[in-house]
């Protein structure tokens, strides 16, 4: 397990996640498609918020279960609470330090977001 730390572009919003850095998602739902985040999840123990907490704007839509976080100065998406599991918390894996995304470890998967319910209950199973 290692210690990841990440913050938002301005860095008024700063976090930690302890994971294994082996898989992220790329979803092409209506929000994750316009913002191009590739999201890491982990539980809810592992992730801290180091500063910024009332740097933090959130956004919901539709079912309004997920919450989407945004630094209310840079805009950037650091991380949010997805609709699939809402004790976890999905980090963009793009606000990490030290990540080489030309040459990335981890596997990519998809997420049809597009066609939530069916890309849900196929996860599930």
């Amino acid at each position: 397990m290692q210690t990841y730390r990440g913050s938002c572009h301005c860095g008024r919003v700063r976090f930690e996640v302890e994971t294994e850095l082996t898989r992220v998602t790329a979803c092409n739902c209506s929000i994750c498609s316009r913002k191009g985040a590739l999201m890491h999840g982990v539980p809810a123990e592992r992730f801290r918020l180091v500063g910024g907490e009332g740097e933090l704007t959130e956004y919901q839509f539709n079912t309004r279960t997920a919450r989407h976080f945004f630094c209310r100065t840079c805009g950037i998406h650091p991380f949010h609470r997805p609709r699939t599991n809402p004790d976890t918390v999905s980090v963009n894996v793009r606000c990490l330090e030290g990540i080489d995304l030309e040459h990335p470890t981890w596997e990519v998967r998809r997420f049809d977001g597009q066609n939530w319910e069916q890309a849900a209950a196929a996860r599930r199973t």
